[in-house]
């Protein structure tokens, strides 16, 4: 699958909660000195990687708007989740972009959460089921995301033809 604007802001949240999570343990007093070693040396990288996404995210955009990369992925989906929300009513790029990063978010805890061996099956099998949902969610932002770039720079480049026209 190509990178699309949706799929780098995917990768680049998940990036962010890492380093957070990393961050909360490297400053827990109760870390080892042992551990911590490793925990930097993890933290280190993730933001190594941050940076390399985020200038990857750059040049994306630029390339899109210049009209130079696909901006929009076709997919084709064999599942239909009807317990989700709708990302319909999301018509700017900030929100939606902020929007993934809350899924994934909450994403991050209830794949803790379903992780737990005190919790019995049942409550299991509900925690994985709002997993499915949300995991829904968050593909149908990274959609919308890709959406909104591509009805922008759509106009954008109308525009500029319209501009070099005159």
């Amino acid at each position: 699958m190509a990178e699309t604007l949706g799929s780098l802001v995917d990768k680049l949240s998940i990036k962010n909660l890492r380093i957070w999570h990393l961050d909360e343990a490297l400053e827990n007093v109760e870390t080892p000195a042992s551990k911590r070693e490793e925990l930097q040396i993890k933290r280190d990288l993730a933001d190594r990687q941050r940076q390399d996404l985020a200038k990857e995210i750059d040049s994306f955009l630029g390339a899109a708007l210049r009209g130079e990369v696909r901006i929009r992925d076709e997919k084709i989906k064999m599942y239909t989740n009807t317990n989700v929300s709708s990302s319909d009513a999301i018509k700017e790029l900030g929100i939606a972009v902020s929007e993934l990063a809350c899924r994934n978010i909450k994403l991050w805890h209830l794949e803790d959460e379903a992780r737990r061996t005190d919790l019995p099956d049942a409550e299991i099998v509900q925690t994985k089921r709002k997993i499915d949902a949300t995991n829904q969610e968050r593909n149908d932002l990274m959609d919308k995301v890709d959406e909104i770039l591509s009805r922008h720079s759509t106009t954008n480049r109308g525009r500029s033809t319209s501009a070099s026209n005159e």
